[in-house]
């Protein structure tokens, strides 16, 4: 091993224990791994950025802008009313949900079809009285199924379509990946409808769950604004402002007047009475500081304080929003958007910590209060996913043919080879804009910036493992064990330490650093790179485990109120019927 060689594979150990850790997100690992790796001389100075260029991250990026303009139009809607039929028993409710959701994922972004779909189900298990835990998980491995049939499904896809012109001259095509795909995701599905969601702990989950929310009744009082108080004459904001955000003043009361989710900007009068929500602790400091008389909670729910025009909605924070490692405190939710935070769940239990102060994590469920045209700009903004079925439109108005249109355009060129993948959908992306289906400032905001950052800083490093001989240095194990292994054999390794990878660190990133060791190892062995990298491709998009493998798995922990360990019960079984049913059709599509 030389220095150069022994310098990398401690940065990729160290970059490997922080992913594992997750004390930080992934995009902020991978930028520290690059940088490492030019401090030591590994990667040049002058090439440590390349990878933001590269098409993979392009393509990428393009996706994800168009994923954005189809989650506008109609067809999703027009699908998902099409399974009402299909609610009366419990397998046709999964089976409906998963296989619409896997064809979605096919061509969309996995999230963007998770987040298309999951107002749905959790509608439907509501409707039925069903637990939300069997329908969301589900879904999740659905939407990550389905991914696999083109090469636009999933980031890993394209990395491996992208990273096969070193080996062949060409790419993979947009439905290479279909053979072996459609076979597994097939399979999959079949699993998760007839025995996977059995295998799932019956749990509500923290949507709509009295045991959850509905506690926010114990918290909610009446306050009057008394003659010696020296906030009459003042605003809502400065009255505000000694609570820190620990105090939600939910509605005000003024004469015959009722003011749900009041501005902040409104002026306080003698004898207006305050609804706030809080924990008592905090509302004894706002009651002695601000001089306000307490009247009492009698007769005040959940009902007091919304209306036709302001509502009560619960929303998740997905990975990547702008909320993650926020409070409401930080965010200012009040002063900025108009709306009140009452309520954070997290694992289906709720935070007991002052509301201002609670730092958000991916996978919270949120309680909000606020009318419909500031929770849907508050909800766009802020990256959040309401929990109902597009009650909140966000966007422009819905057209239904012409980003279709757009996005089979995209597809065919690439398909026929007239275009690269990066370039015809780099043009969808500038036609969705043109075409005034998405604002720029819209399409920038689709883009999940730290998928980008991921794969633009770990692109030079995964180069660097090749370039130093690490690849072939790590190959050589492979190699060796055919002594004692057959190819075929080696391929199923390969596909295994896939998935323990990309269970464990983000799939995109196991993707770049597998890929060069997978050919590697073809390359050892004196056969076709081709199934190797399928290999790779199934493997790290097989995120079944654990619930920080991949974003999907994430959105769904707190909503279905699952526990880490909650996730090998079905993903374990599917792990190893994927592994059965891909070789055979890598093998027989692809052959050694």
């Amino acid at each position: 091993m030389t220095v150069d060689q022994g310098a990398l594979f401690a940065i990729l150990l160290a970059a490997l224990g922080f992913f594992i850790w997750g004390r930080w997100r992934y995009d902020a690992v991978a930028i520290g791994a690059l940088l490492a790796t030019v401090l030591v001389g590994v990667v040049p100075a002058e090439n440590a950025f390349a990878g933001f260029g590269h098409p993979a991250v392009i393509t990428v990026a393009a996706v994800l802008v168009i994923t954005r303009a189809l989650h506008h139009s109609a067809i999703p809607d027009l699908l998902a009313s099409s399974m009402q039929p299909f609610t009366g028993h419990t397998t046709l409710q999964v089976a409906a949900l998963t296989i619409v959701v896997a064809i979605f994922s096919s061509f969309m972004n996995n999230v963007g079809a998770l987040a298309l779909m999951m107002p749905v189900a959790l509608q439907l298990a509501n409707k039925t009285g069903r637990p939300t835990s069997v329908v969301l998980m589900p879904l999740s491995f659905g939407s990550l199924l389905g991914g696999l049939m083109t090469m636009i499904g999933t980031p890993p896809n394209i990395i491996i379509a992208n990273y096969r012109t070193e080996y062949s001259g060409a790419p993979f095509a947009m439905f290479d990946f279909f053979y072996v795909g459609i076979g597994v995701a097939i399979v999959g599905v079949c699993f998760i409808v007839i025995v996977g969601w059995r295998l799932l702990p019956q749990r509500k989950g923290n949507v709509q769950s009295e045991t959850v929310f509905e506690q926010i009744e114990d918290y909610i009082t009446e306050v009057r604004l008394g003659a010696g108080s020296e906030f009459v004459g003042a605003t809502l904001q400065e009255l505000e402002a000694i609570g820190q955000e620990d105090v939600a003043v939910v509605g005000l009361i003024r004469g015959e007047r009722k003011f749900l989710a009041p501005s902040s900007f409104i002026r306080l009068q003698e004898g207006d009475i305050l609804i706030l929500e809080s924990d008592p602790e905090a509302l004894r400091t706002l009651v002695d500081q601000a001089n306000l008389e307490l009247i009492g909670s009698e007769g005040l729910s959940t009902e007091t304080i919304r209306s036709d025009d302001v509502r009560l909605i619960e929303a998740v924070v997905p990975p990547g929003s702008a909320m993650e490692s926020q409070t409401s405190r930080s965010l200012r939710l009040h002063a900025r958007f108009g709306i009140n935070m009452l309520g954070v769940a997290r694992h289906g239990v709720p935070v007991k910590e002052r509301l201002g102060r609670i730092r958000f994590q991916a996978g919270d469920v949120l309680l909000l209060q606020g009318d419909q045209i500031a929770l849907s700009e508050a909800m766009t903004e802020l990256g959040c996913l309401p929990l109902a079925r597009r009650d909140l439109r966000l966007g422009k108005k819905q057209r239904t043919l012409l980003p279709v249109g757009i996005f089979a355009v995209a597809i065919a060129l690439t398909s026929f080879g007239v275009l690269p993948a990066a370039i015809s959908f780099t043009g969808a992306v500038l036609a969705i804009v043109l075409f005034d289906l998405l604002s720029l400032r819209e399409a920038y905001e689709s883009i999940e910036w730290p998928i980008i950052v991921l794969l633009g800083a770990m692109i030079p490093v995964g180069m660097a493992l090749r370039e130093t001989g690490g690849t072939d240095l790590i190959g050589g194990l492979f190699v060796d064990a055919s002594d004692y292994l057959d190819p075929p054999l080696i391929l199923v390794l390969v596909m295994i330490v896939t998935m323990l990878l990309s269970d464990v660190m983000n799939n995109a990133a196991t993707a770049v650093l597998m890929a060069p060791i997978a050919a590697s190892v073809a390359m050892g062995l004196g056969v076709n790179t081709d199934p190797f990298l399928m290999a790779v491709a199934v493997g790290a998009s097989s995120t079944f485990l654990t619930p920080i493998g991949h974003q999907s798995n994430t959105l769904v922990m707190g909503p279905g109120g699952y526990k880490f360990g909650d996730y090998w019960r079905m993903g374990l079984p599917l792990d190893v019927l994927i592994i059965a049913v891909s070789m055979p059709l890598i093998l027989h599509f692809w052959p050694l």
